[in-house]
């Protein structure tokens, strides 16, 4: 009798270890392209953002016949942070109701008696918060620790711990001058003052950008067109890992009286985009105090947690919630100390610029490349040295190319090239 044998198929060694490594080969080809399709998506989803903020702004204008107003609120009585808020409130609360927030909104307007914790504030014999609520940096009304989705961005990875008032991606162009616009000449208690260098009256020349703290400005008043203006941009929120995009120097008045080119100087020679803090190296120390008047050395940088750019959607002041159109996107920012005026970049972590909002509510892509003119000419405001005194930039072009253009409302300015292109 024959028995026949069946040889059972099987791969070799030398087969298998073959396809193993025709499989390797082509996950490393398409990773990066996975990569990148999940960040285009990312992009798009910002990009949706910034066409509802568009149109939350024009709805808003549509409504009350003006744009919100940045560092507005309520006035401070002298009551406590607790029941006004010292007219440092963002425009990004004046549109809540626009972006589908009415529930938050409804929280913020009217008065709260509630604590974060739940806890009812008339069972401790305080009274409730205030319609419009407390200080904007206030840890325990919730309403400020509440995340707007429509506010962040997906690319920007960085999370607020529970206890935080919670982040923003965005920011509102205030233009190419920045003497003494953090507080638009209006105190606290929404008394313009009447300085003829830095008042109200006197500093409404360098209020040039689609913006001006504690005052609103209307359509009408975007004499360069609605398509040729920056109304709001994108920023990065700081994450603490000396990202200059996202971290404060602090400059005091060297910020207006030398020009913004001086912040190369503080950037990390082995990591250009991050600010050098290294003491060894020359870098800078950190700030201590609140960097305010014989508060700290000078230079600084800002290194509290609560302090880096787009930290709290709800405050007013420039670190959180605006930006200027002086050093390009992705760049650096300068300001005089915590809460003061400066030089603060539009950013974002997309692939090489960030996304803009028009006036006109279009959104465009703004590279880290666009022309942004003299780098060495000293901020309208201050002397320049050319002759023409402290005010001889009132009214004129400005000095930092396309993208200083693009970010003031009346300056007459030529807008040569399409862009949406």
């Amino acid at each position: 009798m024959v028995v026949t044998r069946h040889r059972r198929g099987g791969f070799t060694l030398v087969e298998l270890l073959v396809v193993i490594a025709i499989i390797g080969i082509l996950v490393g080809l398409l990773l990066p392209a996975v990569q990148a399709a999940r960040e285009a998506a990312r992009r798009m989803s910002c990009s949706n953002n910034c066409k509802q903020i568009g149109l939350a702004l024009h709805n808003y204008h549509s409504a009350y016949k003006r744009l919100p107003m940045n560092a507005g609120g309520t006035y401070n009585t002298g009551s406590g942070g607790d029941y006004n808020n010292s007219l440092w409130l963002s425009w990004m609360v004046g549109i809540l109701p626009f972006i589908e927030q009415q529930g938050l909104w409804d929280q913020i307007s009217n008065p709260l008696n509630v604590n974060r914790d739940g806890a009812i504030r008339t069972d401790n014999g305080l009274q409730p918060y205030a319609a419009m609520g407390p200080v904007p940096w206030h840890e325990n009304y919730q309403p400020w620790l509440t995340q707007v989705p429509a506010y962040r961005c997906p690319s920007d990875a960085t999370v607020a711990t529970p206890a935080r008032v919670a982040f923003t991606n965005y920011s509102a162009c205030i233009g190419d001058a920045i003497f003494e616009q953090q507080h638009g000449g209006v105190n606290d208690q929404g008394v313009p003052q009447t300085d003829g260098t830095w008042g109200d009256e006197a500093g409404a020349r360098w209020a040039r950008g689609v913006f001006r703290a504690r005052h609103f400005t209307r359509f009408r008043d975007i004499k360069d067109g609605l398509s040729n203006t920056i109304a709001c941009g994108e920023n990065v929120v700081g994450d603490r890992t000396q990202l200059a995009a996202g971290t404060v120097i602090v400059r005091k008045d060297d910020v207006w009286n030398l020009p913004p080119a001086q912040g190369l100087q503080f950037m990390d020679p082995e990591r250009p985009k991050y600010v050098n803090t290294d003491q060894n190296n020359g870098g800078l120390p950190p700030c201590t105090g609140c960097c305010g008047d014989g508060m700290g050395p000078n230079p600084c940088y800002d290194e509290a947690a609560n302090h880096q750019r787009g930290r709290r959607w709800s405050d007013g002041r420039p670190m959180f919630s605006v930006f200027t159109t002086i050093t390009p996107p992705n760049s650096y920012n300068m300001q005089r100390w915590h809460g003061g005026g400066g030089v603060h970049c539009a950013s974002s972590f997309h692939q090489g610029g960030c996304h803009v909002i028009m006036a006109d509510g279009s959104v465009q892509f703004m590279t880290d490349s666009v022309d942004s003119g003299d780098q060495n000419h000293v901020p309208y405001g201050r002397d320049n040295n050319d002759g023409r005194g402290a005010n001889g930039g009132a009214g004129r072009e400005s000095p930092y190319g396309l993208w200083g253009a693009l970010g003031t409302k009346a300056s007459s300015e030529t807008i040569d090239e399409s862009l949406n292109q």
